[in-house]
Parts: C-alpha cells; structure tokens; sequence
C-alpha cells in the first residue's frame, strides 16, 4: 500500500508507506499478527496516530474503512474495547501498569480484540515495566498491546524483547504540508512553511499553521540568536525562556487541573464549598495536586526543549549555508537572521549547537531548567556586530 492509495484510517499515518503495509496485513492475515507492538519513531512522525489507526483497523469489519461506528469509537477513543494510558507527568507508575495487567486479562465485550494502547511507554518505571511483564509473557488470546516509545533504546529491555518493532521514520516537508492541506485546509504554501519550522513534526506543524501566537513565540526565540551579548542579555534570555515556559504550563493546566479537583470530590461526595474537608478527602486531594504539579512540570519542559531544537536550527540554517550544502533551510522565513549568522565562523555556529545540546541533556537529567538556560545563554554570547 503506497502513499498514493493510503485511505480510511491510515489516510492520517503521513510518509510511512512500509508501516502502512505491514499493519494492514497483519490486519487481513492472522498469521502476521502478535500480541504487543512497539511503535518508535522520532517526535512528530506519528507513532499515536499510526497505533490508533491499527487499533480502529483491527476492531472494524471492514479492516479500516474509517467511517463505521467501530473506526469512529476507537479513534476518538471511547471504543469499549479500547484502553488508553496517556501519561501526564514524568513517568508511568506501577500502579497504572497493573492496572493494565488487568485490563488485559479480559475479553473483547463488542469487538474482535481488547486493544491496550501505551503512548509512552519510554516513561514505563522499572517497577511498572515489572508489571506488565507477565501480561506480555503470557498473552491472553484477542488482546494485543500498542507501545509507543521515540526509540528502541528508551524501553526496557524485557518490554521490548517481548513485542514487534515497527519504526516510523520522519515524513517529508511535503507529505506534511498535503496532510495540512487536506485535513485542516492550510493553503499549500502556508503548510509548507510551518512543516519546514515544524522539522516535519506533524502537530507543531498543524499549530504553526493556525495559531499566530505560537508563530510569534517562535520568532522571539530564534531572535536569542546572535543578539545576547553581555551576561546581563544572557541572564534576562534564560530568564524569558523559563518564563514562558511557565506561563504555557499554566495555561493549558489551569482550567484542567480546576475541572479534576471539581471531578474528584463529587466522586468523593464531598462539598466544594467547604472550607475544610475530612482527611481521606484531603489526602486524594494532596495525591491530585502532586500528580498535577508533575504533569505541569513535564509540560514546561517540553516547552522549553521545543524551544531549544527552534533555537538550534538557526545556527544549523547558517552553518548549511556558509558550507554551501544543497540540503534545505528550516527556517525560510527568517532567511535574513540567517544570512546575518552565516558570517560568524564555523567554529562559533558548531559551539553554539553544541551548547544548546548540552542544555538539552541537563534539563533531561532533572538540572532545574532556569541553571541550565543560564549557562547555555553564557556560551551563546557573541562580540556586538
């Protein structure tokens, strides 16, 4: 199956004609099906959508026709026969595995297979990967699990060993930009900017192309670059990029994290309105603002890093050109920040992305974000023009 006849649900799995192929006949053909599946591939390629897309295969009639009940259900995700583990914080805990392992356990109740979708399973705790090992050992019949992960090497190894790899790859800039065009309506050349900012990936792409304020963010980001000079600019940079990361955090958790605490105690039967509640309240309601403030945590990172692989893909737009190299810019619509970096010397432009990668480790590694910006913002300091 090719790009070209891609249709139903892998109409969205963008650029992975080989995955496509290989999903769709262990669709049609038992005898290439298996009980776990780990999906791998870099941020944006599609491992979810690719993973969701297998799951509405496998539970309709018609081997993903895309416009069933059964299609429908599992890809907005409340098919009865479909469990999802989404995590929100920094990693999956063991009691969420186990609760898995019994998920697992199981019948299908409407479809042909009891479909477990893990989208990070990268975040699995070692404990936690305990827990599900015996689930993937000992499979139970019409259960098959989907594991989602960046690579191979991010999943335990006992996970792993125990499930079919199937690597997604990169899409191209034009494969992005005609799944922009076609699904969301992002005029051509529109698309193909934001999927060339995007570095292909395929949701920061779509948010590129909608939302002006995401776009403005970037730009004031890419602007860091050659303008900090002194260790006054380098301080006050750090300081922007750890404050927005703050406030995107806050923003998309506010009215989430209002909206569950309101949910846990009318699960609770408590009163909202009190001023004081009984302990076993308080103390799911401390377990809840701790899960929150993770999940918060996660997300001003991943902030942060987006911002970072913005940042570095200046320099590495002016040390393409200073070589001369056919390969194409990230950033077309800054070319002339990028003109102006180019004169710089190689070895400057090489430190640069070598200080931003540093900085990327160390917030990886738990360094509190604000240290390791400061110090990368130090390295990026250049002689005014």
């Amino acid at each position: 199956m090719s790009v070209e006849t891609a249709a139903g649900v892998w109409a969205d799995v963008v650029g992975q004609p080989e995955v496509v192929a290989t999903l769709d006949r262990a669709v049609r053909e038992p005898a290439a099906m298996t009980h776990a599946w780990l999906f791998t591939g870099p941020p944006g390629s599609g491992r979810s959508t690719a993973a969701r897309a297998f799951a509405a295969a496998l539970q309709c009639p018609q081997h993903g026709c895309g416009t069933c009940r059964e299609c429908r259900t599992v890809l907005d995700g409340s098919h009865a026969d479909l469990t999802v583990l989404t995590t929100q914080g920094l990693s999956i805990q063991v009691k969420d595995a186990r609760e898995l392992a019994r998920v697992a356990q199981h019948s299908p109740s409407v479809g042909p297979w009891q479909v477990i979708l893990v989208e990070d399973a990268d975040r699995l705790t070692e404990r936690a990967a305990d827990a599900l090992l015996k689930a993937l050992e000992e499979p139970v019949p019409r259960t098959v699990w989907l594991l989602c992960a960046p690579s191979l090497e991010d999943v335990i190894i006992t996970i792993r060993s125990r499930s079919r790899h199937v690597r997604l790859r990169t899409p191209s800039v034009d494969a992005v930009a005609d799944l922009l065009e076609r699904r969301d309506g992002v005029p051509r050349s529109q698309g193909l900017l934001a999927a060339h900012a995007a570095q292909s990936h395929v949701g920061l792409a779509k948010r590129l192309a909608n939302d002006e304020a995401a776009r403005g963010r970037r730009a004031d980001t890419l602007r860091l670059a050659g303008s900090i000079h002194s260790l006054g600019d380098a301080m006050r940079a750090a300081e922007q990029l750890d404050g927005l990361a703050k406030q995107e955090s806050s923003a998309s958790a506010s009215e989430r994290d209002a909206t569950e605490r309101e949910r846990l105690l009318q699960q609770l039967g408590a009163d909202p309105a009190a001023r004081t509640q009984p302990p076993h309240v308080r103390s799911q309601l401390a377990a809840l603002e701790k899960e929150q403030k993770t999940r918060a945590t996660r997300i001003g990172r991943d902030v942060i890093d987006r911002s970072l692989v913005d940042l570095m893909s200046i320099y590495r737009d002016a040390l393409v050109q200073q070589t001369g190299s056919p390969v194409e810019l990230i950033n077309q619509d800054h070319r002339e920040q990028v003109d102006r970096l180019t004169s710089r010397p190689a070895e400057s432009l090489l430190g640069a992305m070598d200080a931003i990668g540093t900085a990327r480790e160390r917030i990886a590694a738990n360094v509190p974000p604000l240290l390791a910006l400061e110090a990368m913002m130090i390295a990026l300091r250049t002689e005014r023009d």
